[in-house]
């Protein structure tokens, strides 16, 4: 920087200085206008506060003293109220006594006034109860002359009234008599006559009764004889069924025993069957061995003709082991079905004669108890005749379950058996398949028992 560049810098900072002393001596001079300015006013407000103040404290001055005159003034005029007061009291004391005296001497005098009205009143009550007493006696004496008239009037009409009750009693006493004959008379002559009625009705009506009860009681011992015919036929059939489910137990009892002692040896040739089809295996696997080492072949083939030899005879009794079992399997077989067919064909037989008892027996049931409805039979006498009849069908009854429990044991039997030989066959390796034989069925143990009841 050169140094005419510095001075004409100088030149303008010292242009910018002067205006800005210029600038503050142009405030300064305004401050202090303004400063002058305010004390000025304040100085005068205060002047005039001042002066406020000394009129507001001459004001509270001229106050007080109003104050202290219109106290005065109310303490004087409340001592003239006082002294008014005084005067106003003693007056009305006045004025009250003087009422008094002119109250108390009004009250004497009306007194004195109500005692002589009082003493009046008394004489004249008095005269009152004099004559009320005279009016009373008066009135006595009439009343007791009145009443001695009545009783004479009422005596003399009870004496007449009681006359005349005498003679109506008696003459009507007459009359219900009369009539009481009368009647009587007639009541005895119709009791004669509906007696003679009802006799006649009595006899006619034993007569029937007898008849029909020697009718009924006729018939009834038909029937009696035809039941009991029936029953000892039953129970005929009953012993030779059971006579025959006897035979037929013992048979399959030796059926049990003789199939219990054939199972054993045929146990025995299954197992030896078995154990040759073991040696059998044993066989192949030497056969292989012989292939591989021919070292050992000859003791080998001296083993193999042995071997071979038992398995020959081996076969041989197994074949005949095998016929034998089929032998006895077919015999069992033929006589397990020879019993269920036999057992079968009773039970069917036994079955329909059931029903046909149970049948007849619920028509002749229908027809006893619409005969008993016809004949109108005594209840005492139907009572005791069902009873009766009642007592035979439970005794059918009692055979029916009798038989039907024979058949069900039976029949279990028979199930066991076929069951007992289904095991022993899967025991032995024997399919069940093959067997044909079937568990019975029957229904015998539900068929119903007929009643009356």
């Amino acid at each position: 920087m050169t140094r005419e560049q510095l001075l004409e810098e100088v030149k303008k900072v010292q242009a910018e200085l002067t205006t800005e002393r210029e600038e503050r001596n142009y405030f300064q001079l305004e401050r202090a206008r303004f400063v002058a300015s305010t004390w000025d006013k304040i100085m005068s407000l205060w002047e005039i506060t001042k002066h406020e103040l000394g009129e507001n404290k001459a004001m509270l001055l001229n106050k007080d003293r109003e104050l202290e005159e219109q106290e005065e003034k109310h303490q004087v005029e409340i001592k003239v109220y006082k002294q008014k007061v005084k005067h106003l009291l003693y007056e009305y004391q006045n004025n009250v006594a003087h009422l008094q005296t002119s109250h108390t001497k009004s009250l004497t005098q009306t007194g004195t006034e109500h005692d002589e009205q009082q003493s009046v009143l008394r004489k004249d009550k008095r005269a009152l109860k004099l004559e009320l007493k005279e009016l009373e006696l008066s009135h006595e004496d009439v009343v007791r002359n009145l009443k001695s008239k009545h009783d004479a009037e009422i005596n003399a009409l009870r004496v007449d009234f009681e006359r005349r009750a005498k003679e109506l009693q008696t003459k009507y006493d007459k009359k219900m008599k009369s009539i009481r004959d009368d009647l009587e008379l007639r009541r005895k002559n119709e009791i004669h006559e509906i007696e003679e009625r009802k006799n006649g009705q009595i006899n006619a009506l034993m007569k029937n009764h007898e008849k029909a009860f020697s009718e009924i009681k006729n018939y009834y011992n038909d029937i009696t004889l035809n039941n009991l015919a029936l029953i000892n036929s039953l129970k005929e059939q009953v012993e030779e069924m059971k006579k025959k489910e006897e035979r037929n137990e013992k048979l399959m009892a030796d059926i049990v025993a003789e199939n219990k002692r054939l199972s054993e040896p045929l146990q025995q040739a299954l197992a030896d069957g078995e154990s040759l089809r073991k040696q059998l295996g044993n066989y192949q696997k030497d056969k292989m061995s012989l292939q591989n080492s021919k070292a050992r072949l000859k003791v080998l083939e001296e083993s193999h003709k042995s071997l071979q030899w038992e398995h020959e005879v081996l076969q041989q009794r197994f074949a005949q082991v095998q016929k034998e079992r089929d032998d006895l399997y077919n015999q069992f077989l033929s006589r397990v079905v020879e019993v269920q067919q036999k057992t079968g064909f009773k039970n069917l037989m036994l079955e329909k004669k059931l029903e046909a008892l149970r049948t007849s027996l619920e028509k002749k049931d229908i027809q006893l108890h619409e005969l008993l409805a016809q004949s109108h039979v005594d209840p005492a006498t139907a009572a005791s005749i069902s009873k009766k009849l009642d007592e035979i069908i439970d005794a059918k009854n009692l055979q029916i379950r009798e038989l039907q429990l024979d058949l069900a044991r039976v029949t279990k039997a028979h199930n066991d058996l076929i069951r007992t030989f289904q095991a022993k066959m899967v025991e032995n390796g024997i399919p069940i398949d093959d067997l044909t034989l079937k568990p019975l069925v029957t229904n015998a143990t539900i068929l119903p028992v007929v009643s009356l009841k």
